[in-house]
């Protein structure tokens, strides 16, 4: 179980500080809940029911400022996960994005970062669809680094360009 003031990671809800427990009344049936606020988003607040081990199971701490650092380190080992087919590559790019693959979140991260570059080189722009992807799948990272290293979230993009940018072949 989590204690008030953990951080930890929630789905689509990204980086939440646990504020604790509640118990709440609904048809007639009392349920505990824990209650998350992302911290990205102070208008929101997640309940997720105790006694639900599925959504209980997708709570996980989030990564150590030495972890993170492993991550950033191995971005020019990481492969990229390319595939032509627009359809395709959207619904693996989602579903990485909904599973919160962080490993595969690092590699589509850096597809579409040198992808979006080649475009830039040919005159082109990345297809919008892959701009939403790469938004989603940065903020969820970039999110979990800042609070992680305590630094604001702006200067996640320069440590991860720079690491992208040691790629071999990466002209």
């Amino acid at each position: 179980m989590f204690n008030k003031g953990d951080t930890v990671l929630y789905g689509s809800s990204g980086v939440c500080r646990v504020e604790g427990t509640k118990q709440q009344e609904l048809y007639d049936i009392t349920m505990e809940y824990l209650v998350l606020k992302p911290v990205y988003d102070e208008n929101s607040t997640v309940f997720v029911p105790i006694r639900n081990k599925e959504l209980m199971s997708k709570i996980t701490p989030v990564l150590s400022e030495k972890q993170v650092y492993e991550f950033i380190d191995n971005i020019p080992n990481e492969k990229t996960l390319w595939i032509d087919d627009d359809k395709q590559r959207k619904q693996l790019y989602q579903d990485i994005i909904n599973r919160y693959d962080r490993k595969q979140l690092v590699q589509i991260i850096k597809t579409l970062y040198l992808h979006k570059t080649a475009q830039q080189k040919k005159g082109r722009k990345l297809h919008q669809c892959d701009e939403q992807i790469l938004r989603q799948a940065e903020k969820l990272l970039y999110s979990e680094f800042a609070v992680s290293l305590n630094i604001p979230i702006d200067d996640i993009l320069p440590l991860i360009t720079k690491q992208i940018e040691k790629t071999p072949d990466c002209s």
